[in-house]
């Protein structure tokens, strides 16, 4: 059982990871790939605790500007 949360987690954690790198054109974070990547592996954290990341994760997962 604990198996499975941790595959539905890690799941849910690459998926996070996927559409926010798929819509990060729509934020208005800098460009470059380092900073691309650290937010993009920060994401559960940085969602909860900063509001600009959470509007512009926001952004990038529903494609509005």
């Amino acid at each position: 059982m604990t198996n499975i949360i941790a595959i539905i987690v890690l799941g849910f954690y690459l998926l996070g990871i996927w559409k926010f790198i798929s819509g990060y054109n729509r934020t208005n974070f800098n460009r470059q790939l380092g900073n691309k990547l650290m937010l993009s592996l920060l994401w559960p954290v940085l969602l909860v605790v900063n509001t600009s990341y959470r509007q512009n994760f926001t952004k990038a997962l529903k494609g509005r500007r």
